[in-house]
């Protein structure tokens, strides 16, 4: 029996409830596999905002924090536990939903909620261990002084976070902000709210204060910019474009609150001749760039080939492309399913046919896959006789397509892979350990990968330089995001502090 292809009906989570929006709005639904409607989800304003924000607000600083803000770390990491169970219990049926929003496999969806599970446990360790962190004192050189630090949560802070993997890079900041003490406020995506608007349900089943997490889906410019710009909200965390990572921080400056970015990338990956195995770099190339359906910001979209193997790597490269199962993301070993949306659909093609005009090669796909009639599918695209000026070497595309360039020199194959005003990722592929080193150090991003592209683990630092944002998120630096330091100094001496000369006693 085929599942149902609906979504849950839900309001907005707001102060532990469900809430229609104040203006009755809703927004459709779309499947972007087989472009039905298939529900719908609320379209909240700023004054939707306003009570989201006003609900996080009093959770942070109810009883004077007792319940949240200030409970220990411990009780903040039972919750967090409970959230990660109940994302197992419901890993299908959320996989499902994923992949029925966004149009990811099926097999992509299922192994997104192992890893939002593993977020929050891995947060609820963190959280748990804060406690012993707690008073850690500082070597001073006067010994009638005594200091340590508190680390404290920054306050209420708004989450915006993008379609690409819904309710993974939602995960990736609530767990880190609700184990660091903060209320959140999340504003999903548009195009794929489904899972977090779930989340929000999860939170009601297993208890959470009422305010310590709330969600308002709708339109950026209706919901997150109110949000971005609110002054209740402590501080702004954001995943997606450049340019919308720019307004939300001019909007914040007007308040000097802090913003953590994780914005777009065009990142390179850099393969040598000494390579022993072709297949199996060529394997890593693929999976750098064509899944998700290349909707990654770290995405390897520039692949540099050293000239001597160019034309064989190319070859496989193409022959291993045409056995990409392409197809419905509910279908068995589907490995590529459709982008998200009609828009984006209709973007990246514009893309791939500016490339051809600029004098690029298609080498292979650019099209439609003939056998799939709807849906906002595209084949595997692989794009050659590249030139540095060209738009497909320097924009970030966010699909399914790789433009390839070669190199005859160590040296210039970095400056090519530096040659982006991003900086999020890069990676290399090298039989020469000492030549991956070298160019490790090299590459002017935050995030290198050896002999690999897009592994990603939760313990690990994640995020970028130059326009690919900055701040980072996952590991312990994810739990500082969220999190400020306070100085506390205590005078311990019986003695006067001497400073000045007291007065004459009458």
């Amino acid at each position: 029996m085929a599942p149902p292809q609906t979504v849950p009906r839900r309001g907005l989570f707001i102060g532990g409830a469900w809430r229609e929006p104040c203006l009755g709005r809703r927004l459709p639904v779309v499947n972007p596999a087989t472009e039905a409607t298939i529900g719908d989800i609320p379209a909240g304003t700023a004054e939707d905002v306003e009570i989201a924000v006003a609900a996080a607000r009093d959770a942070f600083s109810r009883d004077g924090g007792r319940h949240w803000s200030r409970a220990s770390g411990a009780m903040r990491a039972n919750f967090l536990r409970a959230i990660a169970a109940k994302i197992k219990d419901r890993k299908s049926e959320l996989a499902l939903l994923e992949t029925l929003d966004s149009g990811k496999p099926l097999d992509e969806a299922s192994a997104d909620m192992d890893d939002v599970a593993a977020c929050f446990e891995y947060y609820a360790d963190l959280a748990e261990a804060l406690d012993g962190k707690q008073r850690s004192p500082i070597s001073l050189p006067m010994e009638n002084f005594k200091s340590y630090v508190l680390k404290e949560p920054i306050g209420v802070v708004g989450l915006i976070t993008p379609w690409n993997y819904p309710l993974l890079m939602a995960t990736w900041k609530v767990a880190p902000a609700l184990a660091a003490g903060c209320t959140a406020v999340l504003k999903p995506s548009e195009l794929a709210s489904v899972s977090c608007l779930e989340l929000g349900a999860i939170c009601m089943e297993i208890g959470l204060p009422p305010g310590v997490f709330n969600v308002i889906t709708g339109l950026g410019p209706e919901a997150g910019a109110p949000l971005s710009s609110h002054p209740h909200v402590d501080k702004i965390a954001f995943t997606g474009s450049t340019e919308t990572g720019k307004r939300i921080m001019t909007s914040a400056a007007q308040m000097v609150k802090p913003v953590s970015l994780e914005l777009g990338g065009k990142s390179p990956l850099i393969v040598f001749d000494d390579i022993r195995d072709i297949d199996k770099a060529v394997e890593w190339t693929m999976f750098g760039i064509f899944a998700n359906a290349g909707q990654v910001c770290s995405a390897t979209s520039r692949l540099l080939l050293h000239e001597k193997i160019a034309k064989k790597f190319l070859d496989r490269l193409v022959a291993w492309a045409k056995n990409i199962k392409v197809s419905d993301p509910l279908e068995e070993g589907c490995r590529l399913g459709s982008v998200v949306s009609e828009g984006q659909y209709e973007k990246i093609k514009k893309f791939i046919s500016t490339a051809r005009s600029e004098g690029a090669t298609i080498l292979y796909g650019g099209a439609r896959p003939q056998h799939l009639k709807r849906g906002f599918f595209l084949e595997p695209t692989i794009i050659t006789d590249i030139s540095t000026s060209m738009q497909i070497w320097r924009e970030e595309v966010f699909g399914p397509v790789i433009c390839v360039k070669e190199f005859r020199r160590e040296s210039e194959a970095v400056e090519l892979a530096n040659d982006t005003q991003y900086g999020l990722a890069g990676a290399v592929i090298s039989d020469d350990q000492e030549r991956c080193e070298r160019i490790s150090k090299a590459l002017q991003s935050g995030i290198i990968w050896i002999n690999c592209s897009q592994p990603c683990f939760v313990q690990a630092p994640w995020g970028g330089n130059k326009r690919s944002g900055f701040g980072r998120e996952l590991g312990e630096w994810g739990l500082d995001n969220y999190m400020t330091v306070k100085q506390v100094t205590k005078y311990c001496s019986d003695e006067p502090w001497g400073w000045y000369q007291p007065p004459s006693k009458l």
